[in-house]
């Protein structure tokens, strides 16, 4: 396969995972830091970044980890080549919260580009490496 069908099938990987429940985390999450800044921060627009930072990141952790567990994908052409590459079907949903987040420290936080995109690179790697190890799991199981 050529480098651009990989990309096109790490993305459409990508797009299997649940979602909605991601959404519903993510918010819960956001607004539950969003509540503990309220309490113990001082009011300011820069108090948004970090709960706007933690709801995308558990967004993407629980859409791409769970894309990653879940057996009842229609497409078993697309879960097969997931299994098979598991670190490459995880870099979307890494390079979608480092681009989201970066935007969003960049605008509702203090940190200029630079700043916000090395804020954005921890989060960002975390995922890949947890969506990457899972799914390297997954892939050693299935090989039993």
């Amino acid at each position: 396969m050529s480098r651009r069908e990989n990309r096109q099938l790490a993305v459409a990987s990508a797009t299997v995972g649940p979602w909605r429940t991601a959404a519903g985390v993510g918010a819960v999450v956001g607004a539950t830091a969003l509540g503990i800044d309220a309490i113990t921060g001082d009011w300011s627009l820069s108090m948004l970044a970090s709960p706007a930072g933690w709801g995308l990141f558990f967004f993407f952790l629980v859409g791409t980890v769970g894309g990653r567990l879940r057996r009842d994908t229609t497409d078993r052409r697309l879960r097969r080549w997931a299994n098979e590459h598991p670190w490459q079907s995880a870099l979307p949903a890494a390079g979608g919260l480092l681009v989201l987040n970066t935007l969003a420290q960049l605008f509702l936080g203090d940190e200029g580009l630079f700043g916000a995109f090395f804020i954005s690179l921890l989060p960002a790697g975390l995922l890949l490496a947890i969506a990457g190890v899972v799914g390297s799991v997954k892939q050693a199981r299935g090989k039993d």
